[in-house]
């Protein structure tokens, strides 16, 4: 009879081993990738983002209502980087991607814009994608730090959309 005890014992000591294990996030040793709650969140609106596409929602009004969400002083060069590429290149679908403010051609983001607090970062950026024509050399920048928007940069960002739209 002693062994039936020892035998429950046991049993019920695996069952604890298994629902520790059963709470890690990954196994000892493993090297896989924790995402933080800023991009799992990034993650979820790419995904209603997919679903409004598929829906025919306005990207437009999506990107519109990111903007707006956005605290000063991102929200103003939000806003006036959004003037800059709409009169700069026209032609780009206006959308968001991943809940930040974005530029596509046939359906691929070119260039796009993230605040500072979208990642809890000390600048906004603006961004472009592979799909911009940017290519020079074997190195070329695709993230611009933005701290403040003065003509220079105004006009530096209208050069940049104008070179990532040609095809050439």
């Amino acid at each position: 009879m002693p062994e039936k005890k020892t035998a429950k014992k046991s049993t019920s000591a695996k069952r604890t081993s298994t629902k520790s294990s059963a709470k890690r996030s990954s196994a000892p040793g493993s090297s896989s990738v924790k995402f933080t709650a800023d991009e799992r969140a990034a993650m979820k609106e790419y995904a209603r983002e997919l679903k409004g596409q598929a829906a025919k929602e306005d990207g437009k009004e999506a990107l519109r209502a990111a903007i707006a969400k956005m605290k000063e002083p991102d929200r103003s060069m939000a806003k006036r980087v959004h003037a800059i590429v709409t009169a700069t290149a026209p032609d780009l679908e206006q959308r968001t991607w991943y809940g930040m403010p974005a530029y596509a051609s046939d359906g691929k983001v070119v260039c796009f814009f993230q605040d500072a607090a979208k990642f809890k970062s000390r600048y906004a950026t603006f961004g472009f994608s592979d799909v911009a024509n940017l290519d020079k050399g074997g190195m070329w920048p695709v993230g611009f730090a933005l701290k403040e928007l003065t003509a220079a940069e105004e006009k530096q960002i209208a050069a940049l959309v104008k070179r990532a739209v040609s095809s050439g």
